[in-house]
C-alpha cells in the first residue's frame, strides 16, 4: 500500500527538472539499500550492453573498505584475517566492525568537515565529532549548522559554518545552495543562467534573501529582524527579490519593508548589549534563515536536500557521483541513474536521514566490490559503474596510511585485541594530522602538488617514518637475513598484498646492491613503495 509520503514523492518534481517516477514504479521501499543499488546499476549495464568487471580480490576489497570507512590502509594482520576467513558474511562483518570503531567516527568527521568547510580556513571538527559519534540525522545537522547556536553544549561549534561566510552573503548563498542542495546558482547572479533554463536571477536572489540578514557581529553570527534584497535585471530594471526557494516556492517573510526608527533602535540596542557581554546577539523575532531550513525540509520541497547528500556520499565511496559535477543538479544535467537516485533519496527520508545506514548499504553492494581493472581496450564510461574507480587518497587518508605502512607490524596489538589495536591506529591518525595539512586535497583532475612532491622526496617527517630504529618497518627488515622475507614483509605492509615473483626478483636484485648497508637498502625499498602510484590511490 502506498503511504501518503510515497504518494507525494511520486509526483514531486525532481531536482534535475524531470518528473519523478511514480513511487509504485520504483523498486519496493522494503528492499535493502545494496539490493536497490545493484538492481538499478545492473539494469543500466544490461541496457547499454556492457558487462561488469569481476569482483575485486579479498586483499583489494579489505584495503578499499578500510580506506573508505576508516581513512587508512589496513594492517597486514587485518588483511590476512579477512583473506583467510571462510565466513559467508565476512564482508558484512568487516563493514560492521570498521563502522563500530573510533576510526569510522574520525574519518566521517574529516570528510564531512572537508565537504562543509571547503574553501575556508574554519573547521567544524569539534561539533561534528559529537554529531557523527551520536549518528545525528543529517536533517538535524543541517538545522543545527544553519541555526548556529553555540549556547547549547551539544551544538557548540556549529556556528563556524556561518561564521566563515557571514561577511560575504553572496558566498554564503552559493555555498549553502551547493553543499546542501546540490545546486550552484552563482551563474544566475548577474543574469538568467545562459545554459540552464531552471535557474533565473530570481532563484539566486530569492535564496540570498533568506541569508542576507545574517552578518558577523564581533566574531559572532547574528541575524537582523528586517532586510530585503534588491537586484538589477539585464534590462537595468531594479527589483526587490522575493523570498523564493529553489523549487520556485515563494513565501511571505516579515521585515521586508523599511523598518521604523524604533525598530532600528531596538536592533541597535540588542547588538550593543551583546557586545558589552561579549556574547552572541539574541536571535531575531523572526529568522529568515530558519525559514529556509523549514521550507527545505518540507515534504514537497525536500527532494533537493535528500538527493544532494545521497549524491555526495555516493561520490565519496564510488569516486563518481550519480550527478556530476556534484553541484550541478538540474534539467540539463540528468543523473546517470535517475530511478536509483530517487529510490535512495526516498529511503534516506524514510529512515530519518541516517547516513551511517546509507554508507553501509552502499559499500555492501556488488557494484562497490568490483575490481578497477578492465582488460578490454576501451574502458566503459565510469558513470556506468561497471568497474571500480581509481581515486587519489585524501590528505588524511594518505598521512594516516603512511604511518601504518611504515610501522613494524609486530609492534602492533593482535587483531583479536580490537580496542588496543584501535587505540594504536588512532594514534597514527593523530600523528598524520600535521602531515595532512601540508598536502593539497585532490580535485577531479588529480595533479600532485609541489608540497607533496617535496614531502615525499626530502622531508624530516618521511625520514622519521623510514628510521632504522624503534618500531619502524625499516628497523625490522634490516635485522632479517632472508631477502625474500624482507620483500614480502615490505610489500604486504605497504601495499596490502603479497608480492609477485617478478617483484621478488627485481627487489631482490636491488637489495643485493646494499649488502654492506642493509638498513639503507631497506629504507630505499620502503620509500619506493610509499611513493608509488599504487600506494597513492584507492582502487
Amino acid at each position: 500500500m502506498r503511504t501518503p509520503l510515497h504518494a507525494l514523492l511520486g509526483i514531486v518534481i525532481l531536482a534535475t527538472g524531470a518528473r519523478a517516477t511514480p513511487a509504485d514504479e520504483l523498486l519496493p521501499a522494503d528492499r535493502p539499500i545494496e539490493a536497490a543499488v545493484d538492481h538499478y546499476v545492473d539494469a543500466k549495464l544490461t541496457k547499454e550492453g556492457v558487462h561488469a568487471a569481476a569482483d575485486a580480490d579479498d586483499a583489494t576489497l579489505v584495503r578499499r573498505l578500510t580506506l573508505d570507512l576508516q581513512g587508512r590502509i589496513p594492517t597486514d594482520a587485518e588483511v590476512r584475517a579477512f583473506v583467510l576467513s571462510t565466513e559467508a558474511d565476512k564482508r558484512a562483518r568487516l563493514v560492521d566492525r570498521l563502522m563500530a570503531s573510533p576510526g569510522f567516527v574520525r574519518h566521517q568527521v574529516d570528510t564531512t568537515d572537508a565537504m562543509l568547510m571547503a574553501g575556508s580556513r574554519g573547521s567544524l571538527n569539534d561539533y561534528l565529532s559529537r554529531a557523527v559519534r551520536e549518528n545525528r540525522p543529517w536533517d538535524q545537522v543541517f538545522r543545527e549548522v544553519m541555526q548556529g547556536n553555540d549556547s547549547d553544549p551539544a551544538r557548540k561549534g556549529s556556528s563556524d559554518f556561518l561564521k566563515a561566510r557571514a561577511r560575504d552573503t553572496d558566498r554564503l548563498t552559493s555555498d549553502v545552495s551547493s553543499v546542501f542542495f546540490g545546486v550552484n546558482i552563482s551563474c544566475a547572479k548577474c543574469h538568467d543562467h545562459p545554459k540552464v533554463r531552471d535557474w533565473k536571477q530570481e532563484h539566486y536572489y530569492g535564496m540570498k534573501s533568506f541569508l542576507d540578514r545574517t552578518f558577523d557581529s564581533d566574531n559572532f553570527v547574528a541575524e537582523r529582524d528586517f532586510g530585503a534584497v534588491k537586484f538589477k535585471t539585464t534590462e537595468g530594471e531594479e527589483r526587490k527579490a522575493r523570498f523564493m526557494f529553489l523549487t520556485g516556492r515563494v513565501v511571505d517573510v516579515p521585515g521586508i519593508e523599511e523598518p521604523s526608527k524604533e525598530a532600528k533602535q531596538e536592533e541597535k540596542k540588542r547588538l550593543e548589549e551583546a557586545r558589552k557581554k561579549k556574547e552572541p546577539p539574541a536571535p531575531p523575532k523572526f529568522s529568515a534563515r530558519g525559514k529556509l531550513v523549514e521550507i527545505a525540509l518540507e515534504p514537497t520541497e525536500r527532494a533537493f536536500f535528500a538527493k544532494a547528500i545521497v549524491n555526495r556520499l555516493w561520490n565519496r565511496v564510488f569516486g563518481v557521483g550519480l550527478v556530476m559535477p556534484l553541484d550541478q543538479m538540474h534539467s540539463e544535467n540528468p543523473p546517470s541513474h535517475p530511478e536509483l537516485l530517487q529510490w535512495l533519496a526516498r529511503d534516506t527520508i524514510d529512515h530519518q536521514y541516517d547516513l551511517h545506514r546509507l554508507i553501509r548499504g552502499l559499500v555492501l553492494s556488488r557494484a562497490y566490490a568490483r575490481t578497477s581493472r578492465w582488460e578490454s581496450a576501451e574502458r566503459p564510461d565510469p558513470r556506468l559503474f561497471a568497474t571500480a574507480s581509481v581515486r587519489p587518497l585524501t590528505p588524511f587518508q594518505l598521512a594516516a596510511s603512511m604511518w601504518v605502512a611504515s610501522t613494524d607490524p609486530a609492534s602492533l596489538p593482535e587483531v583479536a585485541k580490537r580496542d588496543e589495536l584501535d587505540r594504536k591506529l588512532e594514534e597514527f591518525a593523530g600523528r598524520g594530522r600535521s602531515l595532512a595539512s601540508t598536502i593539497a586535497r585532490p580535485g577531479e583532475d588529480y595533479q600532485i602538488g609541489a608540497s607533496e612532491a617535496l614531502l615525499m622526496s626530502n622531508s624530516d617527517r618521511l625520514k622519521d617514518m623510514l628510521a632504522d630504529g624503534g618500531d619502524r618497518l625499516v628497523a625490522r627488515m634490516a635485522k632479517m637475513s632472508d631477502r625474500r622475507e624482507k620483500i614480502e614483509l615490505a610489500v604486504r605492509n605497504v601495499l596490502s598484498r603479497a608480492p609477485d615473483e617478478e617483484e621478488i626478483s627485481l627487489f631482490g636484485e636491488y637489495l643485493a646492491r646494499y649488502e654492506d648497508r642493509p638498513a639503507e637498502g631497506c629504507r630505499q625499498l620502503v620509500w619506493a613503495l610509499l611513493t608509488s602510484a599504487e600506494f597513492r590511490f584507492n582502487y
